[in-house]
């Protein structure tokens, strides 16, 4: 990975929206179809997360449950296509940990609050991303 991308990947709890803000690419877990969606990523104790924000079911995750291999697009000061595979975050121990460091690092939400660690908890798809070697 070349030092551009890498810092990009880097996230500090003072990064924004928008170097937050990346596109994935997944098939579609019944059409077979290639999807592109626009999502945050997080980065909590030296590894990558994508999540969404406490709610309904999200088709993107139904689509990397059924197939991991998906292509992650940094898209703010560095552009890239990293292929990637993503690893269902089901265990609860673990959640509760990523879930506390990323809320942790979240910048403000513009009313000044997230959701609680508990809706996070209960209503949010979690996976780790791995980027290919």
């Amino acid at each position: 990975m070349d030092d551009a991308v890498q810092k990009a990947l880097d996230l500090t709890p003072a990064a924004d929206a928008a170097e937050r803000t990346i596109d994935i690419t997944t098939i579609g877990a019944k059409s077979g179809e290639p999807r592109r969606i626009e999502i945050w990523f997080h980065k909590v104790d030296g590894h990558w997360f994508i999540t969404g924000s406490p709610g309904r079911a999200r088709s993107w995750y139904a689509n990397l449950v059924a197939n991991p291999h998906f292509s992650f697009h940094l898209k703010h000061g560095v552009e890239a296509d990293l292929p990637a595979k993503a690893r269902p975050v089901t265990d609860a121990d673990e959640r509760r940990s990523v879930f506390t460091g990323m809320i942790a690092a979240l910048p403000s939400s513009g009313n000044g609050e997230w959701p609680p660690l508990e809706a996070w908890l209960e209503k949010s798809p979690l996976v780790e991303v791995e980027f290919a070697a």
